[in-house]
């Protein structure tokens, strides 16, 4: 049994179906797998398709260190008999006691309520201590943006942001949330 030392001051996030825990190592297969997916990767702002070599080990190596500015944990369902990794979930610190969540849910587990389940889990626990969260989606991804109001977050107004994946700068929603 390989026991994995965790992320330095990151705690587990429990909900009923999973727990939101640090990266580990272990998690770079499953993380190659699904950032492969063009779908998925064409969502974000940094992941590259094609994947290039080492990007899943370097994602790991950035979520692990110390003095990192940004918090990521997996969605890992093994105590319910699930995956270990179905989806990414992440906190940017910011200035002025503010942070800026982002995720991703693997396609196999996309319309299963993954996402809502672990926003909601994040922002209740509120593990930076933040006054305001913010988060931005492309405008071309409703889901993502009914996560976000279904999570009590607010539109605020457009903005653009460059997809790695796209190779373009695309129209985006943003969103925030004050929790103080």
């Amino acid at each position: 049994m390989n026991i994995e030392t965790p992320v330095q001051d990151q705690q587990v996030i429990s909900t009923e179906r999973f727990d939101l825990r640090p990266v580990r190592r272990s998690d770079m297969g499953l993380l190659e797998l699904y950032t492969s997916d063009k779908r998925l990767a064409r969502m974000t702002t940094s992941i590259p398709h094609p994947l290039p070599p080492g990007a899943s080990e370097a994602f790991v190596t950035r979520a692990t260190k110390d003095g990192r500015d940004e918090d990521i944990w997996v969605m890992d369902s093994t105590k319910t008999g699930g995956s270990e990794l179905m989806g990414v979930i992440a906190l940017e610190r910011m200035d002025r006691n503010q942070s800026e969540i982002g995720f991703w849910v693997a396609p196999p587990y996309w319309n299963t309520g993954l996402a809502s389940e672990a926003v909601q889990a994040l922002v209740d626990a509120n593990p930076l201590g933040s006054e305001t969260m913010f988060a931005s989606v492309f405008q071309d991804n409703p889901a993502s943006a009914r996560v976000l109001v279904h999570c009590g977050f607010d539109y605020i107004g457009d903005a653009e942001a460059y997809s790695v994946a796209r190779g373009a700068t695309v129209p985006t929603w943003t969103y925030l949330k004050r929790l103080g």
